[in-house]
C-alpha cells in the first residue's frame, strides 16, 4: 500500500496517520471542520492508552505534558474512602495520566506534521467508488482522489460508516456528563470519585496546575436539551450533595456557562465486521462507548496501532482487515459492554431502584481494567 485516506482528524484519525507514516505510507486526513476546535475537557489515560501512544512515539510526551497520578480513591459523599480504582503503577507507566483533550490532540498534531501527514481541512467525502485495486473518492468540494484504502475515523455520527454500512444511530443511555476545568485544588493528590444518591462526581488532575471535574447525572429519559443560561445553576446544584471541601470549593468556582461541557451519553456499536471492501472503520465510528471506564480514546488509539501493524505485515486487504478484527473486536466489545452495564447500574441507583442480584461495580471495573493490561 502506498496511499491511504483517513476521514476524521480526531485522536483515532491522527494516531493511525502517524502510525502509517512511520511505515512509509502516505497518509491524508480530511476533516470536516475548517479548524481544530477540540471539544472536551480532560482525558483519563490508563497504562494501555500510554502503551499505545508509546508505539507511535508520543506516550512519554503525553506523560510529560499531562499529570501522572495514582489509583483513584473511591469515596462516599462526605469523603469516607470505600475503595481504589485503576491498575497499580508499573515500572514504565503510572497508574493513570490525566491530560486535557486539547493538549493530547496538539501532541498528535505536532507529531503528524513532523512526519508529513497531509491535512485537508473543511472537507469530507461526498462519494466512494470501490474498485478492485482501490477506492475512487469524490470530496464535497468536487475534487477527487484514488486511495488504496479508506479509514473511517469520523466519530460516533460517522458519515462514511453510514454510506458504506447503512445508517446507524447512537443510543442515548439515560445519563449525562458535565465537565468543568479548574486550577488544581490543594487537596488533589490523585484522582477522586464520590458516589452520591443522585449523581457521582470526580476530580482528575490534568497538569501540575490544572484539574477537571466530571459529574454524571440522569437528566431524563427524553434526553432534554439544557439551555446555556441554566448550565451553571444546575451544575452547582449537583454539587450540593457533596460536603467535602474540594466539591464545595468547586461549586463556588463554577461561574462560566461557556466552560460547562455538558453532553448526554450515547453509545453505538457496529456489528462485525467493521470493514467492507477497501473501507475500514475504527474508534467511535465502530464502537462508541460511554466513559464509565475512561477508555474511549484509548480504544481508538489501540485500533490505529493494530490496523497499521496489520497493514505493515502485508497481504490481501481482506486478510489485513480480518486480522485487525480478530485482534480488536472482542477487546473493544468487552469495554463497551462493561461500560454500558456500569451505566445501567448507575442509572438504576440514581432512580432509586434496586440493583440486580450480584451487581458489583468495583469487581466489574477491576476485571475489565485488568484485562486491558493484556497485549493488544
Amino acid at each position: 500500500m502506498k496511499k491511504i485516506l483517513i476521514v476524521g482528524g480526531g485522536l483515532g484519525g491522527q494516531s493511525v496517520a502517524i502510525a502509517l507514516r512511520k511505515i512509509n505510507i502516505e497518509a491524508e486526513i480530511v476533516e470536516i471542520n475548517t479548524s481544530f476546535n477540540v471539544y472536551g475537557v480532560g482525558i483519563i489515560q490508563q497504562a494501555n492508552a500510554l502503551r499505545a501512544l508509546d508505539t507511535i512515539g508520543v506516550g512519554q510526551e503525553a506523560i510529560r505534558r499531562g499529570s501522572p497520578y495514582g489509583q483513584v480513591k473511591m469515596c462516599l459523599p462526605h469523603g469516607h474512602q470505600i475503595g481504589l480504582a485503576g491498575p497499580p503503577p508499573s515500572e514504565k507507566y503510572p497508574s493513570h495520566n490525566g491530560i486535557s483533550r486539547k493538549l493530547l490532540h496538539d501532541i498528535l498534531f505536532e507529531e503528524a506534521n513532523k512526519l508529513g501527514v497531509i491535512y485537508r481541512m473543511g472537507l469530507t467525502v461526498a462519494t466512494l467508488d470501490q474498485k478492485s485495486d482501490g477506492v475512487q473518492v469524490t470530496f464535497i468540494d468536487g475534487s477527487e482522489g484514488f486511495y488504496d484504502i479508506v479509514v473511517a475515523a469520523d466519530g460516533i455520527n460517522s458519515k462514511v460508516r453510514n454510506m458504506v454500512f447503512g445508517e446507524s444511530k447512537p443510543r442515548y443511555v439515560g445519563l449525562s456528563v458535565w465537565r468543568y476545568p479548574f486550577k488544581r485544588h490543594e487537596d488533589l493528590d490523585t484522582g477522586y470519585m464520590y458516589f452520591g444518591k443522585k449523581s457521582k462526581v470526580g476530580f482528575i488532575p490534568m497538569t501540575a496546575d490544572t484539574m477537571y471535574m466530571f459529574v454524571v447525572t440522569a437528566e431524563g429519559e427524553d434526553n432534554p436539551i439544557i439551555p446555556e443560561n441554566e448550565l451553571v445553576s444546575r451544575l452547582k446544584s449537583c454539587l450540593k450533595e457533596y460536603p467535602v471541601k474540594i466539591a464545595q470549593d468547586a461549586m463556588e468556582q463554577v461561574t462560566d456557562a461557556k466552560l460547562v461541557n455538558y453532553r448526554p451519553l450515547e453509545a453505538l456499536r457496529l456489528h462485525a465486521p467493521w470493514h467492507k471492501g477497501r473501507v475500514v472503520v475504527l474508534g467511535d465510528a465502530a464502537h462508541a462507548t460511554i466513559p464509565q471506564l475512561g477508555s474511549g480514546a484509548a480504544l481508538a488509539i489501540e485500533d490505529a496501532v493494530v490496523l497499521a501493524e496489520e497493514i505493515q505485515k502485508g497481504g490481501d486487504v481482506s486478510d489485513i482487515f480480518d486480522a485487525y478484527m480478530k485482534r480488536r473486536f472482542d477487546r473493544c466489545m468487552m469495554v463497551v459492554n462493561a461500560s454500558e452495564t456500569l451505566g445501567e447500574w448507575e442509572l438504576m441507583e440514581f432512580q432509586g431502584k434496586s440493583l440486580p442480584e450480584g451487581a458489583n461495580a468495583g469487581a466489574l471495573m477491576g476485571r475489565t481494567i485488568g484485562a486491558l493490561a493484556a497485549p493488544i
